[in-house]
Order: C-alpha cells, then sequence, then structure tokens
C-alpha cells in the first residue's frame, strides 16, 4: 500500500487530491508545522533526508518532489488517467506545466511571501524603515511585474482549453493547482484573472478534492 507522508497546508495536499483521483488505496502519515517557525518537524527527515513533505513510499520505492510523484502515479497506477496518450501535443503540454509550476512560477510566489514577511516582521525602530523600504521596492520593481507577467500567460493558456494538458484533467492541473492555491493569496491583483479563479473554482468542487481535504485537513496557504 501506498503510504503519503502529507504536512499540513503543503504541496503534499495536492497528492493527496491525485491518490483521491485514483481511487487507489492508500495510508496518510500527517506532520504538523511548528506553530512558532511554520516548518516542517524533524520527524520528516527520518523519512527523507531533505525533511520536506510531499514523500511517497510504495514498496521499496521512496519519492519527493511533487511532479515525480505525479509522473511515477499517473504512469504506475493511471491506466490512461490523468496523463495524455505518449507522443501527444497534449503530453508534451502535460510535461510542461509539470515543470513550469515549480520551475518558473513557484519561485516568485515564494518571494512575494518572504518580502511581505519582511513588511510585516517586528524589528527595532531603526531598522524598520529601511528593511521594509527595501522589501517594498523589490516587490514593486521586480516580484510584482515578474508574478503579472506569468499569471497573465497562465490565464491565457486556461482561455485556449479549460485544463492545462487539452479538454481533460490531467496531472498537470493537479501540480498547478498549488502556485495558483498561493497566487490567490499572494498575487497583488488576484481578482484580474477570471480564468484562473475559474479554475480554482472547478477543482475546489470535485469529489476527490473534497475527499483530500477531508482526509487531510483544512488547507490554508499564508499570504
Amino acid at each position: 500500500m501506498i503510504t503519503l507522508h502529507h504536512l499540513e497546508n503543503s504541496r503534499s495536499q495536492r497528492i493527496l487530491w491525485l491518490l483521491e483521483e485514483l481511487e487507489l488505496p492508500y495510508e496518510i502519515r500527517l506532520y504538523k508545522r511548528d506553530r512558532q517557525s511554520g516548518l516542517a518537524p524533524p520527524e520528516l527527515i527520518d523519512v527523507h533526508t531533505l525533511g520536506k513533505s510531499p514523500v511517497i513510499i510504495d514498496g521499496n520505492h521512496t519519492l519527493a518532489e511533487s511532479g515525480a510523484i505525479i509522473e511515477y502515479l499517473a504512469e504506475t497506477y493511471g491506466d490512461g488517467r490523468l496523463a495524455p496518450p505518449a507522443g501527444s501535443h497534449e503530453r508534451l503540454q502535460y510535461r510542461y506545466w509539470l515543470h513550469y509550476a515549480e520551475g518558473s512560477l513557484m519561485p516568485y510566489l515564494l518571494l512575494a511571501l518572504v518580502l511581505r514577511r519582511i513588511e510585516s516582521a517586528p524589528m527595532p525602530f531603526f531598522v524598520r524603515p529601511v528593511a521594509r523600504g527595501i522589501a517594498g521596492k523589490v516587490r514593486a520593481s521586480f516580484v510584482g511585474p515578474n508574478l503579472d507577467r506569468h499569471l497573465a500567460f497562465v490565464e491565457q493558456a486556461l482561455a485556449d482549453s479549460p485544463w492545462f494538458a487539452g479538454a481533460e484533467i490531467t496531472g498537470a492541473d493537479i501540480q498547478m493547482s498549488f502556485p495558483l492555491e498561493a497566487a490567490a493569496v499572494r498575487a497583488d491583483r488576484p481578482d484580474a484573472y477570471p480564468k484562473i479563479r475559474d479554475f480554482l473554482e472547478r477543482i475546489h468542487r470535485r469529489p476527490a478534492y473534497r475527499r483530500a481535504l477531508e482526509k487531510g485537513g483544512p488547507f490554508r496557504l499564508p499570504g
């Protein structure tokens, strides 16, 4: 049986959703974040050297990284579900979005989170104006414009097709769900992207997504 090492409010939520979409038998090992630091607990290091989530164990295989896990589960257990046929244009799109989610989009969303925390963090009064001024300038001149450009790109992709790799939902949509959930709370103008909002509303209505929330607990990303 597959074991998912699931950290609350993390990327592992989408793997839980994937397991529900594929209707696979699995068990969850749930980990709570440190209430002060927000970091994963040290127990995850016993599962994988980097101490991160998601991690799955399937027989003799221990696998980390959401994209790799999605590809493995779809290819091993999908039986044609959640991955377009090999050699098709949709398969190329599927592979592209699997990599784009973490390789291109997520870094700007992580920077947006870090800079907002700097702007709101308690600090000595004589340092506060300098630190917040630098963070604000970086966000306004670099992170914000780049994030807007990427979200406009994603918006156009969803205007051309209901899902990221064609007419049917695939693992690419599951992979893209996490950065778009993050964008909904971290982008400066989330309402400027109605197709992204529609995508999130559609995945939230899926029975498998709801079951994942029931089994894994609430899913709320920090802004």
